[in-house]
């Protein structure tokens, strides 16, 4: 893949990856009932993905915010920025799958209320939440990787209006320089706009004054 191609993919799939974990960790992964004893009521309460694994939202701002800095940095930055992708990613595949195996269920009893009855309580999962920060999660680790293993490769911001091995300073210094050397010319006499490809030092007469 063309190596500017690859860096827009990466930014992009870092950016779905934690774009959609925060928006499943704002919605609901579980309905939680806890039964009382007669007459009272049962207790009804609703889980979030953010109370239900606290690190999801947390690390979906990493991936998303470590996604949008790759087209700023380069080198090494780059690679370290992809190995916390990578690891943001993994741990959003762990607290996932996590909350599916037993993780609801042990949250639930901190809901208002639930953690006090003597009554058994349902949690009625919804499953596809946490299975959309698995495959969030499985997104930002690919992604990581790739930018481990490739991105050095890829161009930084506003690399494509840089000459080769040209930098900022080095521009500066040349750009002062031609400044100088017109000032020179008009000392001597000599006009430095009839033909700019000319070095004004060989014109005739740049010897006297």
């Amino acid at each position: 893949m063309n190596p500017r191609r690859a860096l827009t993919a990466a930014v992009l799939g870092g950016a779905v990856a934690g774009g959609l974990t925060l928006f499943a960790a704002g919605q609901r992964w579980a309905g939680v009932t806890a039964e009382r004893p007669p007459p009272l009521p049962p207790v009804v309460g609703s889980l979030t993905g953010s109370a239900a694994a606290p690190l999801v939202p947390a690390m979906g701002l990493l991936v998303l915010a470590a996604a949008v800095a790759l087209v700023a940095v380069s080198g090494v930055a780059r690679v370290v920025l992809g190995a916390a992708l990578a690891v943001g990613g993994g741990v959003l595949v762990w607290s996932a799958v996590r909350a599916l195996t037993g993780g609801l269920a042990e949250a639930a009893t901190q809901l208002p209320g639930v953690g006090r009855t003597a009554g058994p309580v349902t949690v009625d999962a919804a499953a596809g939440w946490p299975v959309a920060v698995i495959a969030a999660g499985l997104l930002a680790v690919v992604v990581g990787l790739l930018v481990v293993l490739r991105g050095r490769g890829w161009p930084g911001m506003g690399r494509r209006y840089e000459r080769p091995g040209a930098s900022s300073a080095a521009r500066e210094r040349s750009e002062e320089e031609r400044s100088t050397d017109a000032w020179r010319a008009l000392d001597r006499g000599v006009d430095p706009t009839v033909d700019p490809a000319v070095d004004p030092t060989d014109a005739p007469g740049s010897g006297t004054h």
